[in-house]
């Protein structure tokens, strides 16, 4: 038996979280006993003799609804991270009573009118700039979840918010489940040649885990990748890619199929939309966006593509004359493609993947992370002792000036019953209540190799880049200078200005003196020499032309199947998905790839109609980080100076990081490059600022 007169999710709210005591059992009264408590809450705001005052209406509303919200997030993360069937069993029964409560709240026709109230001009004059673009946005929500509906539109809005919120987390655990159970087993040692030895050890592990000989190889990335990159069995690699690429559908384990998942979600998005009063769901979508219309995007993505498109005929033209020159392959396949890369580059640069990784520990490049953020930001980030989920992760206090402004959960290596990907969320946001301010707790989640053979584990110089893109959204919410939770960067900002910080960090993996402090080679100690560095700076537009097709592609798809006005059927989905490479795409692969169907960021992720944003946020941090190669340029040389410019990331930080979604993110952007965006930088870091003739 659980106790339940001490539920860890029941902790008060200026607490840290015990999450080694947290059980399954915890879960299901804790939610409903919040749910009980924000119901009240709500009902008790939209009385209408309540003066029309922030303090009487939103504040006692924020604290009895930020308990649950802080609740729920917990329960997520480690239905995520530790997942099992009890606590499976245990989200999923909270899953439908949250949905309820969520569209129920939505649709509170009193407390909108509530909102209304505070929005009227004898109200706004007693709220400060924040609080009423937090009234305004409220009201926004309110409309985009259903309050004006009445009757039989009513009800049908609340089934289709349950049903997409199940279809939704159906999608994942399939996904989930799919790359679980799937597993090779090799006895042979002769066909793992060319692989890396860590990879091989870890295969090992898994085989003697599982009491078997030999290795076993699975879908996780720290395995697949370097499998489809250094194996030169070329059975194993497309063993490994048919795998992954018919994950969760009729193609793969039918069990995991997704197909009518797929088909479910589009037809109640389309629905949703139509009852709202959208032509489509890209239209809804899109009324929290910086982008305006779905024809805006389009565009947006189709310039892009033909710049980039060139490119990415150059790069296939060269890799299939490297294949046929060095190879004698006169027909590439797909799982060709990555191992025939990696040979180029290593004959093209002179280094590979793998030589470079030796130099990237994990605690150094955590040392050189918290470096940066410290050179940039004036931030500190410090071992903190507080019970987790699980023995490989860890807590950061994070401070500024010496004063703690929030803490940061980390949780980087892989394993079973883990979500793949890399993300970042949060527990709680910061708050203010008088003079008492709640700091707010982010969850950092990566899926890195795990240490092997006693030694500390090694990242790809794309882990770093991970690391360094996933930290971005970290510290949006930890330096966030926003003391009311409705103005929090994951709450209000919009949803394709949501990856600038992320993608900005991005840039300061290929900066000299950051690299040095990130390096450390794991045997002897030495940071990665300069001649490898050069090598590395040489490469990093290696097939840029076709990673940004490919990612044009997953956007414009993404977009194409949410703009119509009803849904589609799994036939229709992937029809589209041969019109759109047809495009612009330059690889096109087999009839049997399911690619839709593990598709989190589209299905299970929020990203439906959004796709598009990593690419329109991406033209946003190419520019803002024009502004610190234009502080280089402009000191003088003879002092070292480099894109580490402290006055610059002060500036970042003042007008981007700390003020969240307080304002738009355009204003934002312009109070701190004093113009709009440019996509010159973008192209120009990405090696496509000249036509191809």
């Amino acid at each position: 038996m659980v106790d339940m007169t001490s539920n860890p999710l029941l902790a008060p709210i200026d607490t840290l979280i015990d999450y080694a005591a947290v059980q399954p059992a915890h879960i299901e009264p804790a939610i409903r006993q919040l749910i009980d408590e924000a119901r009240q809450a709500v009902e008790a705001a939209a009385d209408p003799d309540l003066p029309a005052s922030w303090q009487a209406i939103v504040e006692p509303l924020e604290t009895a609804t930020e308990k649950l919200w802080r609740a729920w997030s917990v329960a997520g993360h480690l239905n995520a991270v530790v997942n099992t069937p009890a606590l499976r069993d245990a989200y999923n029964q909270c899953l439908p009573l949250i949905t309820e409560f969520s569209t129920w709240l939505g649709l509170h026709t009193g407390l909108y009118k509530q909102y209304l109230r505070l929005n009227e001009p004898a109200a706004r004059t007693h709220l400060n700039p924040v609080r009423e673009r937090i009234v305004e946005l409220a009201l926004r929500d309110f409309r985009l979840s259903g309050v004006a509906l009445e009757g039989q539109d009513r009800q049908r809005y609340a089934e289709l918010s349950d049903k997409m919120a199940q279809a939704s987390q159906k999608f994942s655990e399939n996904v989930l489940d799919a790359i679980d159970d799937w597993s090779y087993h090799v006895q042979d040692e002769n066909r793992l040649e060319g692989l890396p030895e860590d990879v091989r050890q870890a295969a090992r592990d898994r085989a003697a885990d599982k009491g078997l000989d030999g290795w076993l190889l699975n879908l996780k990335m720290p395995c697949y990748l370097p499998v489809m990159q250094y194996a030169k069995d070329r059975e194993l690699r497309e063993t490994l890619y048919r795998g992954y690429g018919t994950l969760a559908s009729d193609q793969g384990d039918v069990r995991y199929d997704n197909s009518s998942l797929i088909e479910q979600l589009l037809d109640y998005r389309a629905q949703e939309a139509a009852l709202l009063g959208f032509a489509n769901f890209a239209q809804l979508r899109l009324q929290t966006r910086m982008a305006d219309t779905a024809d805006e995007v389009l565009s947006f993505l189709r310039e892009l593509a033909g710049k980039a498109k060139p490119y990415a005929q150059r790069d296939l033209q060269e890799l299939r004359d490297f294949a046929r020159t060095q190879y004698g392959m006169t027909q590439l396949e797909p799982w060709d493609l990555p191992y025939l890369s990696e040979r180029l580059r290593e004959q093209r640069y002179a280094y590979s993947e793998d030589e470079v990784k030796q130099y990237f520990t994990e605690p150094q490049v955590l040392r050189g992370l918290f470096d940066t953020a410290g050179r940039l930001f004036e931030v500190e980030l410090t071992p903190y002792e507080t019970p987790l989920w699980h023995q490989d992760a860890r807590a950061l206090a994070v401070s500024v000036a010496g004063r703690t402004v929030g803490y940061l959960f980390i949780d980087l290596y892989a394993r079973q019953g883990k979500q793949s990907g890399a993300w970042v969320d949060s527990e709680r946001n910061r708050r203010r209540i008088g003079d008492k301010l709640q700091l707010p707790v982010v969850y950092l989640t990566c899926n890195f190799t795990p240490p092997q053979a006693g030694k500390p584990a090694l990242l790809t110089h794309d882990d770093v880049i991970t690391l360094f893109h996933e930290s971005g959204h970290a510290l949006h919410a930890l330096l966030s200078q926003v003391d009311d939770p409705g103005a929090s960067a994951f709450a209000s900002v919009e949803w394709d200005a949501i990856e600038l910080p992320s993608q900005f960090m991005e840039n300061f993996c290929w900066e000299w003196p950051v690299v040095q402090a990130l390096s450390a080679h794991v045997d002897t100690g030495e940071p990665l020499p300069r001649a490898l560095y050069e090598k590395l700076v040489a490469a990093r537009n290696f097939q840029s032309g076709m990673q940004a097709v490919r990612q044009i592609e997953f956007a414009l798809f993404d977009m194409a199947i949410h703009n119509q006005a009803t849904g589609l059927s799994i036939d229709k989905v992937l029809a589209t998905l041969t019109d759109i490479r047809k495009e612009v795409a330059v690889v096109f692969p087999p009839d049997w790839h399911r690619f839709p169907h593990n598709f989190s960021h589209l299905f299970a992720g929020g990203y439906g109609a959004g796709y598009y944003s990593y690419k329109w946020a991406e033209v946003l941090s190419a520019d803002a980080y024009a502004a610190f190669e234009e502080a280089q340029a402009q000191s003088p040389t003879t002092t070292g100076a480099s894109t580490l410019d402290p006055a610059t990331g002060r500036r970042f930080r003042d007008e981007i990081l700390a003020v969240g979604g307080a304002r738009p993110a355009a204003e934002s952007f312009r109070a701190f490059r004093g113009r709009d965006a440019s996509m010159e930088a973008l192209l120009r870091h990405s090696g496509m600022a000249e036509e191809i003739l």
